[in-house]
């Protein structure tokens, strides 16, 4: 057997890892002097869901996505809510056999045209979730992340080329919030979403309000207007409701008082498509043309009510809607 120490490249933490030992996500191992994705091809949840669920709004909408996920995160937020599968060791958790190419066929066979890697973080899974990828493309299903984007450039950047659309949780544009809360750091994840948009991928990125953390406006502020000048405008953003969670069960849920304001503060700062998420029945579920104002996606929670657009475009002033449609 090695005695050898490896390196994992993947994440900003760079773990130097002992023969037989895990890195910080619990799932890439020192076996016999390699380094192995020990859960590789091992589902720990697979689910058809709406793509709004994810969420997406401007990418397919009404389409069902098969998302898939193994156990494992690099990221330790204490307000997750998968942490049962993303802060669980590979030996304690279940999973089922579930290679690439079985995704693919499953998707293909189902009828069903997209496939996200979510639920923990595919970036830890980067091979599963990049074999994933390759084998959908071939069987003609379009591909997607959910991610918190806490990863190196050069993964990022090899990823992007064969996914199709990611939405990535900005946690905050606090740098002290990430290493406090989540146990890791903001600039990485600006990389990530600015990879994303060089990329060429559809691109969506929410944010999670948590009461007294990160709802701040200034915090808003600053969040909002990087994305309108690295980002670009047409960027959609989905300010989420906080609901107590995990080791973050002591604070209350986000007032819409709060998300309201967030939504004001985004729409002001120029970004032309924003979103209320985890209150269902608000009335910035749906999807207005940016120019007029017309609804051309109404939704109630994750069910799309009705589509009125026509190829893209607006029907009322002709204004192209950003998006995969």
């Amino acid at each position: 057997m090695s005695n050898s120490m490896v390196e994992c490249r993947l994440c900003p933490k760079q773990c130097r890892i002992a023969p037989g030992q895990a890195g910080d996500c619990r799932v890439r191992m020192n076996l016999d002097g390699k380094l192995t994705a020990v859960t590789y091809g091992i589902a720990a949840a697979a689910h058809v869901d709406p793509v709004e669920k994810k969420p997406f709004y401007h990418y397919y909408p009404g389409a069902k996505i098969l998302s898939i996920a193994t156990v494992g995160c690099n990221l330790h937020c204490k307000g997750c809510q998968n942490w049962q599968i993303s802060q669980a060791n590979p030996e304690e958790a279940g999973g089922f056999h579930l290679p690439p190419e079985d995704v693919a066929k499953v998707a293909k066979r189902e009828k069903i045209p997209l496939v996200a890697c979510t639920y923990t973080e595919p970036f830890v899974y980067y091979e599963y979730t990049m074999d994933t990828a390759i084998a959908c493309k071939e069987h003609g299903v379009k591909t997607a992340i959910v991610s918190a984007g806490y990863a190196n450039k050069e993964p990022v950047a090899a990823l992007f080329k064969v996914i199709d659309a990611a939405t990535i949780d900005l946690k905050s544009f606090d740098d002290a919030y990430y290493r406090k809360w989540c146990d890791g750091s903001l600039k990485p994840v600006l990389n990530t979403l600015v990879a994303a948009k060089e990329a060429g991928i559809w691109l969506e990125v929410s944010n999670l309000l948590v009461p007294g953390l990160t709802d701040s406006k200034d915090g808003l502020s600053d969040l909002v207007r990087w994305m309108v000048q690295n980002l670009g405008a047409d960027t959609p953003i989905h300010f989420l409701r906080f609901m107590p969670h995990y080791q973050m069960k002591n604070l209350p849920p986000t007032p819409v008082s709060s998300l309201e304001l967030a939504y004001k503060t985004a729409k002001d700062a120029g970004l032309k498509y924003v979103y209320i998420g985890n209150f269902r029945g608000h009335e910035t579920e749906s999807t207005l043309c940016h120019s007029c104002g017309h609804m051309v996606i109404e939704r109630v929670g994750y069910q799309i009510r009705g589509v009125d657009m026509v190829s893209g475009r607006c029907p009322k002033c002709d204004t192209l809607i950003p998006g995969r449609f």
